[in-house]
């Protein structure tokens, strides 16, 4: 019992663990080329799959009315908008600046949408899990929007222009957030009884995050054992993304605390949607510039341990 118990209080890290440990063991096995491959392949069709199953769980916890803007949502908006399209101006300006990975893992670390595991952890911290949700729609909309007009100014690519680069990021938001939300609705109207089966759950979504978690941090430890980029430059996006990680929350809750949901607002702004980062820098930027998102995923993460600690011993 002792050990299920540590393992409940310290999901997170152990998920950590787990995932750079399993990407050791899964290189080190004398394994054919294609055998990996396959297993490669199948872990990149789990992740979205736990996403989407985690996601349309929490969503069947939180009312369609709940669901509303809030005046400290603004103010969230304008943080990450500002100061991505800063970071934008700043590439555009000096094109050949030698911290120029640096400063995209930067603006990556800013400008990616929360992680539709906040309203998850928000629960389990006991806060207003539809008022994170609300602004996880809210912003994963700006971000559709923003990343198409801004990327091709910070970092031009041939034939990257702003309806290619919208299609791209809209057909990968709308499956992961939209089509969950509305099944959610779907069955909580039509479907009560699975409804109420599924609200009944306790923590079946956090725990499937805690699997997604280590599958993130098996892909990011698998980025850095092949990149090529210097030490240095690894180096600094860790530095900028950690930096990143810990102004957003304390800005985060700064706001919140005038509005009443310091912890929410804190939740809203630095969680992150960690694999939506390793994907747009893989997409549109370069692959080193992806880790920003294994190294984020690794400082909230620990961000969000400490903070599960905290509200048990208060509790």
């Amino acid at each position: 019992m002792g050990l299920i118990k540590f393992l409940k209080n310290w999901t997170l890290p152990v998920a950590m663990i787990g995932g750079a440990l399993g990407y050791l063991v899964f290189r080190a096995l004398p394994l054919p080329y294609e055998v990996k491959a396959d297993m490669l392949a199948v872990t990149e069709v789990m992740q979205p799959v736990l996403l989407f199953i985690m996601l349309f769980v929490a969503f069947c916890k939180i009312k369609p009315t709940d669901l509303k803007p809030h005046t400290w949502h603004a103010w969230l908006l304008l943080t990450q908008c500002l100061l991505f399209s800063i970071a934008c101006l700043f590439l555009w300006a000096y094109p050949d600046t030698g911290s120029r990975v640096i400063v995209e893992g930067f603006m990556l670390a800013i400008i990616c949408p929360t992680a539709t595991a906040c309203a998850v952890v928000t629960q389990k911290l006991g806060g207003d899990s539809a008022a994170t949700t609300s602004y996880t729609i809210i912003i994963n909309m700006v971000v559709a929007l923003l990343c198409p007009l801004l990327l091709p100014v910070a970092h031009p690519q041939a034939g990257l222009s702003f309806i290619p680069a919208f299609t791209v990021i809209i057909n990968k938001v709308f499956p992961l957030l939209i089509v969950p939300l509305f099944l959610a609705w779907f069955v909580r109207y039509l479907m009560p009884g699975v409804h109420r089966r599924i609200v009944a759950t306790k923590d079946l979504a956090f725990y499937m995050w805690a699997v997604s978690l280590a599958i993130a941090i098996a892909v990011t430890c698998k980025a850095l054992a092949h990149s090529d980029e210097s030490m240095w430059n690894v180096l600094g996006i860790a530095v900028v993304t950690l930096v990143a990680c810990l102004f957003q929350f304390a800005f985060g809750k700064w706001i919140g605390r005038h509005y009443g949901k310091r912890m929410e607002a804190g939740q809203a702004l630095g969680q992150k949607n960690t694999v939506f980062i390793i994907w747009l820098g893989y997409t549109f930027l370069s692959p080193i510039t992806a880790t920003a998102g294994g190294f984020y995923s690794i400082w909230h993460n620990i961000v969000n341990s400490w903070q599960l600690y905290k509200f048990r011993n208060e509790k």
